[in-house]
């Protein structure tokens, strides 16, 4: 009775090692199911995931084909520029020397500027403008002048002469009166007029000549010559970082060095704006830290005034990083260009977007930005500040006119 009892209450019972072994393999089991639904999970995120993608990719790619089709039926054919070596003068090799480097946009303006000095030197005279207020002091007359009939290298060392004399002045006169003094002490009174009117209708039409271009921009008020002088300071603070780093004096730097020097004398450029500044000094990516070159080449002009690719990277550069920074003012200012903005507002949200300006500098910004004497600007918190109104987009047209930069580096908000 006992044995059939026993049996009867024991007969299910397994022995407690069977009993562990089992339960731990069930628990690791358990476990294994667990870490692969995560795993299906996240691969069936990523799936969803890839399937949108797939879906955009599709809807771009038809509208790629669409705008593609349609550029294929309304586009014309690139055109052939080597049919200009014919017509220019100076044949095939002038041309290829014009054209090196520039894009098509350029090589337009290259075409008008030729056919634009032939009809030039066609003329004999140009009729005077009058003296209404709208006319520049220096064109004020009536009548017609003699056009003088220089070559674009007479233009340029006549504009180089004119420059050593402005940054050479004690008292600073307006800049079109400087100019046409200049031209009277060079050619004498009766002269003067037929000079103006024959450097200005040549410094009007060659845009892509540098010294000509800023010239005209100074002379029309649409640049001041700030920008200019502070360009010249520039290359001028370089040539000498790189002579003071040519120990040996020999005329030669390393790619290093070349690197040093742009680095210190700009701390707060960007790598790849160095890296382009490099480019257009020779170096590339075949180049060895070590390789030598010769940085007194960097700062050459032609005789026609055209700067080097280096020189001329710079100044890209600068009108870069002044857009940049400007539409920085604009979006951190939340305006429309339409909208107004006062005074005060754009003195703060200057030290926001570059909080290493110096109070001079800045009251110099907001001097020109709203038309005020630096001596007449409010100080900082007095209430007529808020009076001072004015259109956003006529700050930044005259922002653009003068030498702003950045002073330092923004500082960058805290992460959460």
């Amino acid at each position: 009775m006992e044995l059939n009892t026993m049996k009867a209450n024991f007969g299910d019972v397994v022995p407690r090692r069977d009993f562990e072994m089992q339960e731990k393999t069930n628990k690791d089991l358990q476990e294994q199911l667990e870490s692969l639904r995560d795993d299906y999970e996240e691969v069936r995120k990523e799936h969803e995931i890839l399937l949108q993608l797939h879906m955009s990719t599709l809807k771009e790619r038809d509208q790629f084909h669409s705008e593609l089709q349609e550029i294929q039926r309304t586009s014309t054919p690139r055109p052939d520029w080597t049919k200009c070596e014919d017509v220019v003068a100076g044949g095939p090799d002038r041309w290829h020397m014009l054209a090196k480097g520039k894009n098509s946009d350029q090589l337009v303006d290259v075409l008008l500027e030729e056919i634009g000095e032939g009809l030039l030197r066609e003329k004999d005279f140009f009729p005077g403008l009058g003296y209404e207020e709208s006319i520049p002091s220096f064109l004020r007359f009536d009548g017609v002048v003699e056009n003088k009939k220089p070559s674009k290298k007479d233009v340029v060392n006549l504009l180089k002469d004119a420059w050593k004399e402005r940054l050479a002045e004690e008292q600073k006169e307006k800049f079109p009166d400087f100019f046409f003094n200049f031209l009277e002490r060079h050619f004498g009174p009766a002269d003067a007029m037929a000079w103006a009117y024959t450097i200005f209708e040549y410094i009007k039409l060659f845009h892509s000549n540098e010294i000509m271009s800023q010239f005209y921009a100074i002379l029309m008020e649409k640049r001041s010559e700030s920008v200019y002088i502070k360009q010249k300071e520039t290359v001028t603070q370089l040539l000498k970082e790189m002579t003071n780093v040519d120990s040996q004096n020999e005329g030669l730097l390393t790619m290093e060095q070349l690197s040093t020097v742009l680095k210190s004398t700009f701390p707060i450029k960007k790598e790849e704006k160095i890296q382009e500044l490099m480019e257009a000094g020779g170096w590339h990516s075949n180049s060895s830290n070590a390789d030598f070159l010769n940085y007194h080449s960097l700062f050459m002009e032609d005789e026609e005034g055209h700067s080097m690719p280096f020189v001329q990277k710079l100044w890209e550069q600068y009108m870069d990083e002044k857009d940049e920074y400007l539409q920085e003012l604009k979006q951190e200012l939340g305006l429309e260009l339409h909208d107004e903005v006062t005074l005060p507002k754009v003195r703060e949200t200057l030290m926001i977007i570059d909080p290493s300006l110096d109070k001079q500098t800045l009251n110099s910004y907001l001097s020109q930005a709203f038309q005020l004497p630096v001596t007449e600007l409010p100080e900082e918190s007095e209430e007529k500040e808020e009076d001072i109104v004015i259109q956003l987009q006529t700050v930044l047209e005259r922002l653009q006119i003068v030498d702003i930069r950045r002073r330092g580096p923004r500082e960058q908000e805290p992460t959460s």
